[in-house]
């Protein structure tokens, strides 16, 4: 049942506890302690709505930083990643394989202010060794969300009797 509630909530964080009991069949009840638990347990660490900002006024840029960082011992990459996560520009963190060992997920108002923070904040860190940004120019998929689906417009001819 867990999973099931959960991919239920991942697609549509608003449908309701009574949808879901509906739909799997189950208990109103037990699906209420199973979603509290999940809460508990960290599963589910939040709710959220996705937003496609290019179709409002709000202007900023989102940029990837690649960072790479002196691991510290016995604990990895674990406190660098710590102190980056508690900077509230930083929007994820995620340790990679490969070419790099981080990725910053951040966003900024402008070009100068995500390279303010990068210059001032984030590689001044002492295990930084370098750093490369990238800017997100245009987003077409979003956390499984088509963003630039245009609206279809009906071309068939108009018949009238």
């Amino acid at each position: 049942m867990e999973k099931d509630i959960l991919d239920l909530l991942e697609n549509d964080s608003r449908i309701s506890v009574e949808q879901i009991a509906d739909i799997l069949g189950k208990d109103l009840d037990d699906v209420e302690k199973c979603i509290s638990k999940l809460e508990e347990d960290n599963v589910i660490c939040g709710y959220s709505t996705l937003i496609n900002w290019d179709n409002t006024e709000r202007e900023f840029v989102t940029a990837l930083i690649e960072v790479k960082v002196t691991p510290q011992r016995d604990q990895g990459f674990d406190k660098i990643a710590q102190r980056i996560k508690n900077f509230d520009e930083v929007k994820a963190v995620y340790l990679m394989s490969g070419a790099f060992d981080l990725t910053v997920i951040m966003e900024g108002r402008n070009i100068k202010e995500v390279s303010n923070f990068i210059s001032t904040k984030l590689s001044t860190l002492d295990s930084v060794l370098s750093t490369a940004t990238h800017f997100v120019l245009k987003k077409y998929k979003d956390h499984g969300i088509i963003l630039d689906e245009e609206k279809k417009v009906d071309e068939r001819m108009i018949v009238s009797p």
